[in-house]
């Protein structure tokens, strides 16, 4: 599933991987902003920074067949948008609507595949994000992971009663409905569980690290040379 193979890359020990989260957060921004900014007949300023995120992955030791594959899933909804501008007579704005949105979730799977969750939410929380989305955020991706297991749980048992062979479309359709409702009531129940495990082992409302990152010169010169690398590239 997605949600695992981006905690499987997460783990790596590449330089990237070694850059504090909050320096890759803030270059995170400037790329954004001055992707948003390059006019749609900049052909090269944009693919100036495809290359630059291409780059970025085999530094960070990511597959890039991986990473470029997976940011697709944002296509149907750019291409949606982008029709709409085709058909008003903008193509330029059609096409660089897709490249901007398409590059954009790249990035934005770069930053989440080169940074633990633990360590990416701590950071957006010590650049002043609320304390409160920032749980909540946790919670969810961490519960995905609840969820799946219960899933996979589920298709086993029913692998091991039923081959599903000489079942009807309709009987099949309903058996799903079923099995959907029966994962969402285990899944709250697993979850209460844990929540429970949670509050008698002291959780107080705040996920802690064991070892807070700090902010040093390597981040800081990180930052600042990819900063200035895209004004450069934006302006230019």
């Amino acid at each position: 599933m997605h949600h695992v193979l981006l905690d499987r890359w997460s783990q790596g020990t590449s330089p990237l991987h070694r850059r504090d989260a909050r320096a890759k957060i803030l270059a995170l921004l400037v790329f954004l902003v001055v992707l948003a900014t390059t006019p749609a007949t900049a052909v090269a300023v944009l693919a100036t920074y495809a290359a630059l995120l291409a780059a970025a992955i085999l530094i960070a030791r990511l597959p890039l067949g991986g990473v470029v594959t997976r940011a697709m899933v944002v296509l149907p909804f750019s291409l949606t948008f982008a029709l709409i501008a085709w058909l008003a007579g903008e193509p330029l704005r059609a096409l660089a609507l897709v490249e901007k949105s398409y590059l954009s979730t790249v990035a934005v799977l770069l930053l989440a595949g080169a940074t633990p969750l633990s360590l990416l939410l701590g950071g957006l929380e010590r650049l002043g994000s609320p304390r409160l989305l920032v749980l909540v955020a946790q919670f969810l991706y961490r519960y995905l992971f609840v969820l799946s297991e219960q899933a996979q749980h589920m298709r086993l048992a029913a692998s091991c009663r039923d081959s599903g062979a000489g079942h009807r479309r309709g009987s099949r359709f309903r058996a799903a409905t079923g099995a959907l409702a029966v994962l969402f009531a285990r899944s709250y129940e697993r979850a209460e569980g844990i929540h429970r495990a949670m509050l008698a082992r002291g959780f107080s409302g705040r996920f802690s690290l064991l070892h807070a990152p700090r902010f040093g010169a390597r981040d800081g010169a990180f930052l600042l040379l990819v900063s200035a690398f895209l004004i450069l590239v934006r302006l230019g």
